[in-house]
């Protein structure tokens, strides 16, 4: 198994997982995380770290959030690594507890 960034991150791109992750399998987009399902070694340590409660391990994502498995694969194979944690998007704040916030993804 594997964990799955979900909307939540959206608009937000908190990096306070990426610090924790010992196999760099976070990879970064315009404004959001996914993880590299490849790369993953489902330690869960990324979870408690997300200040928008937005990875869970793949077994435990919503119903209503599934897609997000797929699009965290598909996500991974063209955004690049990141390794080192940095400042969230500047009005992160505000997006973080914001639901159903897909059509605001940047490719």
């Amino acid at each position: 198994m594997t964990h799955v960034v979900l909307d939540s991150c959206i608009r937000c791109r908190y990096t306070d997982c990426v610090d924790v992750c010992p196999v760099d399998c976070f990879r970064e987009g315009p404004n959001m995380l996914v993880i590299d399902p490849d790369e993953c070694i489902d330690c869960a340590v990324c979870i408690p770290e997300c200040p928008a409660d937005a990875i869970r391990a793949e077994e435990d994502v919503p119903q209503g959030q599934l897609q997000f498995v797929a699009l965290n694969a598909e996500l991974a194979r063209s955004w690049p690594a990141i390794t080192k944690k940095h400042e969230p998007l500047p009005d992160a704040d505000q997006w973080k507890d914001e639901q159903e916030k897909l059509q605001y993804l940047e490719r």
